[in-house]
């Protein structure tokens, strides 16, 4: 059984109270986006561009039995890093879980406060674009 989203939530404030200071985070964040899983380059398009992001971000989920995958790529590195601490938590995870989840980690590690209003904004935009995904996967049955 895959772990729930407040868990991996759990893990990442844990992995995140190892580091001093927030250029630390910033490197984990950036080698964490160098090792998520890549989208596929058909999903390069306008379909799956995420709206107010400052940099390009590209995100495409899919159906897997009763769970949802996501695969996603930025042309900025400190953006794919954080879509990838999206991805750890909401992938693996069931339509109606990525619905209702809040997502506490993202306060508690302090990332909001540390980014540029802009980037807030994108990460806003990222997290309503998997939800809107998680709605409509919960309402098909493929």
């Amino acid at each position: 059984m895959a772990n729930s989203i407040n868990d991996i939530q759990e893990e990442l404030i844990s992995e995140f109270e190892f580091f001093d200071d927030w250029m630390e985070k910033y490197d984990y964040i950036i080698s964490l986006g160098k090792s998520m899983p890549m989208i596929d380059e058909k999903y390069k398009n306008e379909d799956h561009i995420i709206n107010g992001c400052q940099s390009k971000v590209w995100l495409n989920a899919e159906k897997d039995g009763d769970f949802v995958k996501f695969t996603a790529d930025s042309d900025a590195i400190i953006t794919k890093g954080i879509i990838s601490l999206l991805i750890r938590v909401l992938t693996n995870q069931k339509p109606e879980d990525i619905q209702k989840a809040d997502l506490y980690f993202i306060d508690k590690i302090g990332l909001k406060e540390h980014l540029s209003p802009m980037r807030s904004n994108g990460l806003e935009s990222m997290l309503k674009k998997m939800k809107m995904y998680g709605l409509a996967l919960n309402n098909t049955s493929c």
